[in-house]
């Protein structure tokens, strides 16, 4: 049942992009349906959730074996708790919206099959990102995110100033994909597994240089799909593409997933100390600086774009002040407001 989150927009990306032209009449209109069902899907499974006990919440669905290498086993494997529950309801919630205000806003276009089938793709990769239960899970929906962000950025890439701004975006968020890299191969030397509940379990018994790499290393690569300082220029130039685009990645979903990443590895940030100041001095230094970036700017797409980077640097001095609750309650309020 997981599965068809990721799967249903996943399944529109495919066919509109596969379907080539014989798609263009009704291809908006799939691809809308099938993210406004992911959203009815992790609707029902968000009141099934309500019913259970609290400790019974989180439901685990293995896929597939992925990776099976002497004692290094890794499950294409799916998470649903009460953290990734809320970010399937803001993705699917939010993307559909932007997906129905899309079909107006892209009417003129003779590419709007392929900027729907981008769109569809950015939600499951999001999904994705969001589900995998394991680091290498989220690490494809993590470079899935990346990839989507650069197409939709640099949809109308006939005008240097949008192909610019879409590769902009993508090299700097590579810079922050390093280091998601980097913390995965020290976990997997650390722990010896890259699952969430596998580093949970074994944690405290690790060193306390061991889990400050791991929680610089997540910092950074936060600090790049969140856009906080220093990797923050990005996603004032990221305005220049659709407006649509702009709602997606800037408001909503891509820019949340450095808050989600800080929330869903906690058990390793509160190990390590000097990593969490680290996180609060980098939110308080993000949102300073980027609300005065805003004070001067005329364009009211940009003021928007620096204004997220100022509210998401109070959801990361929440989070390094170990009140993830209260950051994670901005976010979701940010996104729906924005």
């Amino acid at each position: 049942m997981i599965g068809y989150l990721i799967g249903l927009p996943l399944l529109g990306a495919a066919v509109l992009l596969l379907g080539g032209r014989r798609t263009d009449k009704w291809g908006h209109l799939l691809a809308t349906l099938l993210s406004a069902s992911s959203f009815a899907l992790g609707t029902k499974l968000f009141f099934e959730m309500l019913a259970r006990p609290a400790e019974e919440r989180a439901i685990s669905q293995k896929l597939f074996t992925w990776i099976h290498v002497g004692n290094f086993h890794v499950d294409a494997g799916l998470l649903l708790d009460q953290l990734s529950i809320c970010f399937v309801l803001l993705i699917t919630g939010v993307g559909t919206l932007i997906h129905i205000y899309s079909i107006s806003y892209m009417s003129h276009d003779h590419d709007r099959r392929r900027f729907f089938s981008y769109l569809n793709l950015f939600i499951a990769a999001m999904l994705l990102l969001v589900l995998g239960d394991s680091y290498l899970n989220l690490y494809v929906g993590w470079e899935g995110v990346g990839l989507a962000s650069y197409l939709l950025i640099g949809f109308w890439n006939q005008k240097p100033a949008y192909a610019t701004a879409a590769k902009k975006a993508f090299v700097m968020n590579r810079v922050g994909d390093m280091g998601l890299s980097f913390a995965i191969m020290i976990s997997f030397v650390t722990f010896g597994a890259v699952s969430f509940s596998e580093i949970e379990k074994r944690a405290h018994h690790a060193s306390t240089a061991a889990l400050t790499a791991i929680g610089i290393m997540l910092l950074v690569a936060a600090t790049g799909k969140s856009a906080q300082f220093p990797l923050q220029a990005w996603l004032g130039d990221a305005m220049a593409g659709p407006t649509p685009v702009s709602a997606l990645i800037h408001a909503a979903t891509m820019v949340t997933a450095g808050v989600y990443l800080c929330c869903r590895l906690f058990s390793v940030f509160e190990l390590a100390p000097e990593v969490m100041q680290f996180i609060s001095v980098t939110g308080a230094v993000t949102l300073l600086v980027a609300g005065f970036a805003a004070l001067v700017q005329t364009d009211i797409k940009r003021i928007l774009a620096y204004s997220t980077m100022s509210q998401l640097g109070y959801m990361f001095m929440a989070v390094g002040a170990e009140a993830y609750q209260a950051g994670l309650f901005h976010m979701l309020a940010h996104a729906f407001f924005k």
